[in-house]
């Protein structure tokens, strides 16, 4: 069986081994072919009876063009890169990882909150380039410090990243509350369960661990912001859209927002105009929340597992059935 990854470098740049797949067919691995509509996606997978892609768009018209193909494995949990309905109309599951980086996506959550805190990175780069050592007194800092503990944070977004988070957050003496349109006893043991509009109001800090839907796209906006605590701290290693990008730059710009820590943006690779990037006080990383090597060494064996039960007849993890 040959099976074809269409983008392979983002989940393994070289630090694991694809051992997992190699096992299960003839494998080919491109480290990238196209993460927009192209005729070389297609191309690259002639012959493939198993496409795998993290972001490599599939689309109808590639499904079309490929007709060996018998299934789509995808290296993350979101799988929109594929047109999943198009793709079940012929047949064809689409399989995804649906668990693998609770841990470190809250972890990073975490650690997004606490650098606009301690502008720890900020810091240190000052001392390398010899601000400390030419200093007149003791110790300085650049950025006003922030203490954490007694403080409260709003959880937009409350399913296992979400708890995850509360569970470090309470752990630094931080009062969590939460917002989800279902509620559940793992969600009540670490956060009280409060409506949208009081959650923005009371919240010292608000993190966005939701899903992008209809309902939640563009949740953060204007007429929200205007309903938060002046000063607020807004962070986002979810989804890109779940934020208007413009209202979010105007409330930096204006003070509202004290700070915004982002992991994501509403269009990637961030492009260079994106208004954000001029924004005061914003921290940008290039959606590597979920990146570690654990996480990826996980989602790895997961999606072998996929193609593995597939072959067997019995695909799992399908996103289309």
């Amino acid at each position: 069986m040959k099976i074809v990854v269409l983008d392979g470098y983002t989940e393994n740049p070289g630090d694991i081994s694809w051992g997992p797949l190699e096992a299960l067919g003839e494998l080919t691995v491109y480290d990238r072919v196209s993460y927009e509509e192209s005729p070389a996606i297609a191309e690259k997978l002639q012959g493939a009876a198993v496409a795998v892609t993290n972001k490599t768009p599939i689309s109808r018209e590639t499904i079309d063009k490929c007709t060996d193909l018998k299934a789509i494995a995808v290296l993350a949990t979101g799988y929109n890169v594929v047109d999943y309905t198009y793709a079940k109309e012929k047949g064809i599951p689409v399989m995804n990882v649906p668990v693998y980086g609770t841990d470190n996506v809250s972890q990073f959550a975490v650690s997004l909150l606490l650098e606009v805190c301690s502008h720890i990175g900020h810091h240190s780069f000052t001392v390398h380039q010899g601000e400390w050592a030419s200093n007149p007194d003791w110790c300085y800092w650049k950025s006003p410090m922030i203490e954490v503990s007694g403080k409260t944070a709003g959880i937009i977004g409350l399913g296992r990243i979400g708890v995850n988070t509360a569970k470090i957050l309470r752990a630094m003496n931080v009062n969590v509350l939460a917002y989800d349109r279902s509620q559940h006893d793992a969600g009540r043991a670490v956060a009280t369960y409060v409506e949208l509009d009081e959650l923005l109001a009371k919240s010292d800090f608000i993190f966005l661990h939701c899903p992008l839907f209809p309902e939640t796209e563009g949740i953060i906006n204007k007429a929200n912001i205007a309903k938060m605590k002046d000063g607020v701290i807004i962070v986002n290693n979810s989804r890109g859209p779940l934020v208007v990008e413009q209202d979010l730059y105007e409330a930096l710009e204006s003070g509202k927002v004290y700070a915004a820590a982002l992991d994501v943006v509403s269009t990637e690779p961030i492009k260079a105009d994106n208004i954000l990037l001029k924004a005061k006080n914003c921290i940008i990383t290039p959606h590597i929340s979920w990146a570690t090597k654990e996480a990826r060494e996980r989602i790895m064996q997961t999606t072998a597992d996929n193609v593995a039960a597939f072959q067997k007849g019995a695909p799992t993890n399908v996103v289309n059935a």
